[in-house]
């Protein structure tokens, strides 16, 4: 796994099937397609992006790529075989909670395959690498899927709370004694 920039500035990490890269302008269509499904909007929450315009802004200006801590962001996961966008997997700086999140969300076509498990392990490394000692992951108590990529990193539930108006579980890695 490499978790350093390659030369195009872009990609973040590499893993055996996945490139991680930043996201462009140009994934607007991928990203309303990833918004607008169904298990995201019950899980993650309706980012009410409708057409290509407000995904680009979205892509421009939203807090997947407007972090405040540099570095930081949702990119997009890409099929090294095909190229095909699969998901997105991240950092994103949490500051009501003053954390640093690993956050990640596919398409449908793209779940059970282990792409989730496989991006989230590039992300902490890369996360590692920019000198983050404590990354979390929040995630909705009835959001199965996720908790079981999160139990393949070795992560445990440390707290639960509200967090906008939902129940949030706080998942971060387990110490070891």
């Amino acid at each position: 796994m490499t978790a350093a920039p390659n030369a195009d500035g872009r990609t973040v990490a590499q893993t055996r099937r996945l490139t991680l890269r930043r996201l462009r302008e140009d994934d607007a269509g991928f990203l309303l397609r990833l918004v607008n499904e169904e298990a995201f909007r019950t899980h993650i929450g309706d980012k009410n992006l409708a057409t290509d315009e407000q995904a680009r802004r979205f892509i421009r200006e939203g807090a997947w790529t407007c972090q405040p801590k540099p570095g930081y962001g949702q990119f997009l996961v890409g099929s090294r075989e095909s190229g095909l966008a699969l998901g997105v997997c991240g950092l994103l700086y949490r500051e009501e909670l003053e954390v640093t999140d690993v956050g990640f969300a596919f398409l449908p076509e793209a779940r059970g395959r282990g792409y989730a498990a496989e991006a989230a392990r590039a992300v902490l490394e890369y996360g590692r690498g920019l000198g983050v000692a404590d990354i979390v992951a929040l995630v909705a108590p009835d959001n199965a899927a996720s908790i079981r990529v999160l139990e393949k990193l070795g992560f445990g539930l440390r707290q639960q709370l509200r967090l906008g108006g939902r129940e949030t579980m706080v998942w971060g890695p387990l110490l070891e004694v």
